[in-house]
């Protein structure tokens, strides 16, 4: 396990480090509670859980501004609590509820507030990057101060439109950032089985971006890099790689049996754990307590029940929106 030299200064201050671990203590204690409701049949449809790779949403978001766009796969429902979306209203999306974000009819997959340049949430395996270069290409061409983040897995770099997608944003230079989650396994198939190379990076040399391979369980590590990264896209230097080594500590779904993988690897790559470290960090660098810990997991198991609380007693949605929402007003061209 890796912590700090004891003389190096962490780069964080004792609020915006507590603030980290208790956004990390969120994502797990949310997921926890909704693996549980899933089992009960409380939450219907798929739930891919984050556990394991929690600092890199909560690092990565850290590296952005608040006008920054983010799209992302359908493992996504740390990035949506890091960027801020109410846990209360995350959850009673999972449960099909009225009072969800996406008023109950996007689920799991589909986690979305525009209020927050949070554009999803998307079920198809990379569909969802040619939508960033948009994002990116709008910003450029209003001259916007704004970058785009395309956030998927590794067994994303396999298909088309990743590969359409970095052409495109490097031929137009767009502010745009990848940011690739490489947890060794693309649903059941590990990355030697599936790509030609073990190191995402790589395919972005192809295309002649920058690129970086950050560790994904260290939050600082994650949250320097995205500011790196955006400072470059913003400043007019065109698309950033990022590739986030991790490893989940669930199966893909959780209808995965996970027979690709052995009991004791898992319990192995739990010893990196990004709470842990972090907090080892914390307290090695005197920056908190045991006592702090404490406080922080206390107040999120809080607003983790009061968020499952919320879900349970909110209505469905009314038959009669079933189809609101679903098409674009129709332009006049009155």
């Amino acid at each position: 396990m890796q912590t700090a030299p004891r003389d190096a200064q962490l780069p964080v201050t004792r609020e915006q480090g507590l603030e980290f671990l208790r956004q990390m203590l969120l994502i797990r204690r949310f997921e926890e509670r909704a693996e549980q409701a899933y089992t009960e049949g409380k939450i219907g449809g798929f739930l891919h859980l984050y556990i394991g790779e929690e600092a890199i949403a909560v690092g990565a978001m850290a590296g952005l501004n608040a006008d920054d766009d983010v799209v992302t796969h359908y493992r996504d429902h740390g990035y949506a609590l890091a960027r801020g979306i109410d846990p209360k209203n995350a959850m009673a999306e999972l449960y099909g509820k009225a009072t969800g974000i996406c008023k109950g009819k996007g689920g799991s997959m589909h986690f979305a507030d525009p209020k927050k340049h949070f554009w999803g949430g998307y079920a198809i395996v990379g569909g969802h990057i040619p939508l960033a270069v948009g994002l990116a290409f709008a910003a450029q061409y209003q001259n916007q101060p704004r970058v785009a983040v395309a956030i998927f897995g590794d067994g994303a770099t396999n298909i088309g439109m990743f590969h359409e997608s970095l052409n495109m944003a490097k031929v137009w230079n767009v502010p745009m950032i990848i940011l690739v989650e490489n947890n060794q396994y693309g649903m059941g198939t590990a990355v030697h089985r599936a790509s030609a190379v073990p190191d995402m990076v790589t395919k972005a040399l192809g295309y002649n971006i920058p690129a970086a391979q950050v560790d994904g369980n260290d939050v600082l590590a994650m949250r320097d890099a995205m500011m790196v990264a955006a400072l470059k896209a913003r400043r007019g230097e065109g698309p950033q790689f990022i590739e986030a080594k991790t490893y989940r500590f669930r199966g893909h779904s959780m209808g995965d049996p996970q027979r690709y993988r052995t009991k004791e690897e898992v319990e192995k790559m739990k010893a990196r754990d990004p709470i842990v470290r972090f907090e080892l960090q914390l307290v090695e660098h005197e920056l908190a307590t045991q006592d702090d810990f404490a406080f922080l997991r206390n107040d999120v198991d809080r607003v983790a029940s009061e968020a499952v609380e919320f879900a349970e007693t909110s209505p469905f949605p009314d038959p009669s929106e079933l189809y609101s929402d679903v098409f674009a007003p129709e332009a006049s061209n009155g």
